[in-house]
């Protein structure tokens, strides 16, 4: 693998941990959110990842595999309902509902996507500082 194909690998890597981040913190951020109905209750969201190994396994280079990401998933982790009479948003038999986020699981994933995504910038800058170092070995 050459080093410009890892800068692309570490960048597919980058932006899949980034959109992990972002969908943990929407988690997060609406995790007390209350609603009237089920239907309009939030639910928790969690990206799916692939390895992009049928496009590697194409080209010329298979050890240069990206990650892709194919989209994100609402859970179906059933919604918490709770008995809340004096809640203005309580439906007629005093119910309010609540969304199907663990905030425990949600801040160990988001650790989790915080150091992967740290991961995948120390291997851009090792990257990057081979490189220079290769292109200060012709100026001896």
């Amino acid at each position: 693998m050459g080093l410009f194909n890892v800068f692309d690998v570490s960048a597919s890597g980058l932006k899949a941990q980034s959109i992990r981040l972002n969908t943990t913190a929407s988690n997060l951020a609406n995790a007390d959110s209350v609603s009237s109905n089920f239907n309009d209750t939030y639910r928790a969201r969690k990206p799916v990842f692939a390895a992009a190994l049928d496009q590697a396994m194409g080209s010329q280079n298979p050890s240069a595999v990206k990650v892709e990401v194919r989209g994100i998933v609402e859970s179906n982790a059933p919604l918490r309902r709770e008995y809340a009479p004096n809640n203005p948003m309580a439906d007629k038999d005093g119910y309010v509902y609540k969304p199907n986020v663990n905030v425990m699981e949600e801040m160990a994933d988001m650790i989790s996507a915080s150091r992967s995504y740290q991961t995948n910038v120390q291997v851009a800058d090792a990257a990057k500082q081979m490189l220079n170092s290769t292109l200060n070995l012709g100026k001896g």
